[in-house]
């Protein structure tokens, strides 16, 4: 069986409030870290930073991970200035320094970071499973957020494992070898 983790990428309070359904995806995200946690697997967080005056400013209300999903003392957060939760970051050395084979991935922005970040993690050598119904974002002029989200549940199955885009419902899928 694989070594897996799961990664909590910029669930953030000003995400939250502005992505399609953000306030569901994070009861979710919180359902799918207490299963990582009973079954005494790495929970890992990644929160994205920008400027100073920015909204998503380190340090800033909005910024800050929701309570009800907030890390533990012992987990790890790494923060990041690009879409790539790799880039820059320590992640992956963490993840190698715990023989993480799979990750599990949840959280926001579907076309931006969670993207961004599965593919990264794939060239990275890791097993992906993404959380079909635990990512999301917002509108853009172009495409509505639910096709967005479905567009990117489609496109990223066929990348990392071939269970790669399973949903919270599915969840014994998550933690199989």
């Amino acid at each position: 069986m694989k070594k897996t983790a799961l990664l909590v990428v910029d669930v953030q309070n000003l995400l939250v409030e502005y992505c399609h359904q953000g306030e569901e995806i994070v009861e979710r995200i919180k359902h799918v870290i207490a299963e990582a946690r009973t079954r005494e697997l790495p929970v890992l967080y990644v929160q994205h930073n920008t400027g100073e005056t920015d909204e998503l400013a380190l340090g800033s209300p909005g910024w800050e991970i929701p309570a009800s999903i907030k890390p533990e003392e012992t987990d790890p957060v790494f923060h990041k200035m690009a879409p790539d939760s790799f880039y820059e970051t320590g992640l992956h050395e963490k993840l190698q320094s715990l023989a993480i084979e799979k990750l599990i991935i949840a959280g926001f922005q579907t076309n931006y970071c969670i993207d961004t970040t599965s593919r990264s993690a794939i060239s990275h050598d890791y097993d992906v499973i993404l959380v079909g119904d635990c990512h999301s974002t917002t509108d853009t002029s172009v495409l509505k957020a639910p096709d967005i989200i479905a567009h990117h549940n489609n496109t990223l199955s066929g990348f990392g494992s071939p269970k790669h885009t399973i949903t919270v419902k599915q969840s014994a899928s998550l933690w199989e070898a």
